[in-house]
């Protein structure tokens, strides 16, 4: 018997097999008070670390000298990859592991990062050689071997702990994986195979497929559909079928075919994922009289069976946080339940703030009603706020259109003004860029707009303005992919086949970086000021000559800002003034609007923080003027901060 057989014997093929009291520690880390305090960095375990990479600092800060990929030199090493050969290695796995990313800690720690978001550990359908990103699982109880073992996520949380950093997990409930097939009919949605045969396309129309039955590990739909028989067929353990074993009914499953309107209600509740399997949850009670869903919601046995599994990994793993990938595509009534469940298992092991933070497409208004319907905690801020965060920073959008993102009161019916900072967690990359459609392209790919010349500037927008910042992995080493596939946008620190900026074999663990160090410097500063994080946030009026009637807020003209854009964070009795240019080839200079009560007695502000070194320390007069207003110079695609 192998080790790897040896391991798959011990774990738990059910649910029932769970040893509860065992598996509880006796402390676990509380959560943060506040997680708008928190900065988040997320990863794509396949893509970040092999644990092979020479001449990075270890977590206490040490010259690795025992690994074997050097590192990347920019430009010698840039663009040096065959593009057709280097693009075909990224749809496939590569080799990032969780002890790599172990002891990657340190360099994280020391970038600011206080929370890491992890892609799916959990392990895949094995017959899936793309399903590196961890999105199609097969067994919700245990990591793919991949990324290692049980114990490994175990030491990463400890070893994140004991740094300070809190660990989310990437988590799936609308699907499992690939793991069965549907019978061939080929009368229905019939597709002409590359070879010439002739194969079906299932696809959502309303009404259901018949099953032909479980997958094998090598893909083949030979297992009959619904619980799995040990007697009869002990070989489907562990790489075959779903697991765990509460999960192989056959009623669990949706099997409607795949989504092809991802608007259509209720296409978009209950068809496949593309390949991905859809899971049942249950449904509400309906009107169908006047066609609106009555507020019960009946709790099918395949969400109740994964909130077990996913309470398993917190209890298991001490885990802080789960993102919860595909929230659209759940009934609300399913994740409310979700959600309540986690919330009071978490708190009996003293997590009294376990994160819950949503994947919530379709919008803002869409991501405001599922919060308040659901109680998850926040919303990934995937639609809008990329884009006008993006853009603003190169100058292409109006700076009051991303400000007033974060003023919802007429979207959540409050009749005062509210704050959302708390429940929106803000990024400008991520793995998939849905809003982009086929144009991906992380920040710096942007050549067009020459993105690295504003990276610093839309840093400052993402760490020091409302909302709960993420970082992407790779942006700190300014990562630059871009193409027509989600591949372009998961390129590997570690190097390999794969390397960002088209290369191969050098890894970017360079904590010498400048953009790594700015962002050290400005989450630093993040984490002394308790406005920058938890503050009220006002866009401030601007003026060139600061005469009396000269102020406004900063706006496009003939389609482009090409401006300093300066905002205000307050908070108790301090206000912080930040700025960014979107001008990356001119410094720009404004008179600036700052709080009159907060500043009555006129005084100084003092730079802070500035892209440009010798900024930092000098001071400006308040003046009074529209009210009171000081003067800043903002070096070329740069970021100052004044307090």
């Amino acid at each position: 018997m192998t080790s790897t057989q040896s391991n798959h014997d011990k774990l738990e093929r059910r649910l029932h097999d769970i040893d509860w009291a065992a598996l509880r520690r006796p402390d676990y880390m509380p959560s943060p008070a506040a997680w708008e305090d928190q900065v988040l960095y997320f990863l794509m375990l396949d893509r970040f670390s092999d644990d092979k990479e020479l001449g990075c600092r270890d977590n206490q800060g040490n010259v690795v000298s025992t690994g074997s990929t050097p590192l990347f030199s920019f430009p010698d090493d840039a663009y040096t990859a065959d593009r057709t050969a280097w693009a075909d290695a990224g749809i496939e796995w590569l080799g990032g592991t969780l002890k790599g990313l172990e002891h990657k800690i340190g360099y994280l720690k020391r970038l600011g990062v206080t929370t890491l978001w992890i892609s799916p550990v959990f392990k895949q359908v094995t017959a899936d050689r793309h399903s590196y990103h961890g999105y199609g699982i097969q067994n919700f109880l245990d990591v793919d071997p991949h990324f290692g073992t049980r114990q490994d996520l175990i030491d990463l949380v400890n070893t994140a702990h004991s740094s300070g950093i809190r660990v989310i997990l990437d988590i799936i409930l609308n699907h499992a994986g690939d793991v069965f097939d549907y019978q061939f009919n080929p009368a229905r949605y019939p597709v002409t195979e590359e070879n010439g045969s002739i194969g079906m396309d299932p696809r959502w129309d309303g009404g259901t497929y018949p099953v032909a039955g479980w997958r094998n590990a090598f893909g083949q739909a030979n297992i009959p559909f619904g619980p799995i028989d040990p007697a009869t067929h002990s070989y489907a353990w562990p790489n075959d079928a779903v697991w765990p074993a509460e999960m192989q009914a056959a009623g669990n499953f949706t099997a409607r075919g795949r989504i092809t309107s991802w608007d259509h209600d209720p296409e978009f509740f209950e068809g496949d994922f593309v390949t991905l399997k859809d899971i049942y949850h249950g449904e509400h009670d309906r009107d169908e009289q006047n066609r609106r869903i009555v507020d019960a919601f009946h709790v099918a046995p395949a969400l109740a069976a994964l909130c077990e599994a996913y309470k398993f990994w917190i209890a298991l793993a001490d885990i802080d946080g789960f993102r919860v990938d595909t929230v659209k595509h759940m009934e609300p009534g399913a994740t409310r339940y979700f959600v309540a469940v986690i919330k009071e298992f978490a708190q009996t092991l003293g997590k009294e703030n376990f994160f819950l933070v949503g994947e919530i497409t379709g919008g803002r208004e869409n991501a405001c009603n599922i919060l308040e319907l659901t109680g998850l905690d926040a919303a990934l801020g995937i639609d809008d706020i990329p884009d006008r965060m993006d853009y603003l920073a190169k100058g292409w959008r109006e700076p009051v259109d991303f400000f007033n993102l974060f003023r919802n009161s007429a979207l959540v019916n409050k009749s005062s003004h509210t704050w959302f900072g708390q429940h929106v967690v803000t990024l400008f990359d991520d793995h998939d860029q849905v809003r982009k459609g086929n144009n991906k392209g992380r920040f710096c790919g942007d050549r067009a707009n020459n993105g690295y010349a504003h990276l610093k500037a839309v840093l400052g927008l993402n760490l020091c303005a409302m909302g709960i910042p993420c970082l992407y992995y790779g942006t700190e080493q300014a990562f630059d992919g871009a193409g027509d596939n989600d591949r372009y946008l998961r390129e590997c620190m570690f190097g390999g086949a794969f390397g960002s900026l088209q290369s191969s074999g050098r890894h970017f663990f360079n904590e010498d970086h400048e953009i790594y160090r700015f962002i050290a410097d400005v989450t630093a500063l993040r984490s002394t000021h308790l406005a920058l994080r938890r503050g009220r946030q006002y866009l401030r009026e601007i003026s060139d000559s600061g005469a009396p009637d000269s102020f406004g807020l900063p706006h496009m003209i003939g389609g482009r800002i090409l401006s300093v854009v300066p905002w205000s964070r307050l908070f108790d009795n301090q206000e912080i003034l930040l700025a960014i240019n979107t001008d990356a080839d001119n410094p720009r200079a404004a008179w600036v609007t700052i709080d009159a009560a907060q500043h009555a007695d006129l005084a100084l502000l003092t730079c802070l923080y500035s892209t440009d070194a010798a900024q930092i320390g000098l001071t400006t007069p308040i003046e009074a003027r529209n009210g009171r207003a000081v003067h800043i110079v903002v070096p070329a695609g740069g970021f100052v901060m004044y307090g």
